[in-house]
């Protein structure tokens, strides 16, 4: 399975609203409940409206269109981390996953991932 990395460094927000969020960006995933609505972006693009803020995530994507029927594709690359002390945030769309890291334990996670038989690709 192949692994490709995001050539860019995301914020992980809680915003007031969703009004000054960049909706056309590359990458923008958005997130509302009840108590809450969060908003993940390119640190250069985090809104002014930002309630909270934590810099310095690092991403991959699993390569592909991933169909519903598959199982447990983001468990065992969230296991294989996990196993070696690296925590993670993901984000899921219609096609895929996100998987992001801290900057910090970005290669290493790479590295680990590699190790475990996935390929990582620019």
């Amino acid at each position: 399975m192949e692994i490709k990395k995001i050539d860019e460094e995301f914020s992980v927000c809680q915003v007031e609203a969703y009004t000054y969020a960049n909706l056309d960006s590359e990458y923008c995933f958005i997130g509302k409940t009840d108590e809450e609505k969060s908003l993940v972006c390119p640190v250069s693009e985090v809104p002014s409206n930002v309630i909270k803020r934590d810099d310095g995530w690092r991403a991959f994507r699993i390569q592909g269109v991933l169909d519903f029927s598959l199982i447990g594709i983001l468990a065992k690359i969230a296991s294989v981390l996990a196993d070696n002390g690296i925590s993670i945030f993901a984000v899921s769309t219609y096609n895929t996953d996100y998987v992001m890291v801290k900057k910090e334990n970005f290669q290493d996670a790479l590295e680990v991932l590699a190790a475990a038989g996935y390929e990582i690709v620019d």
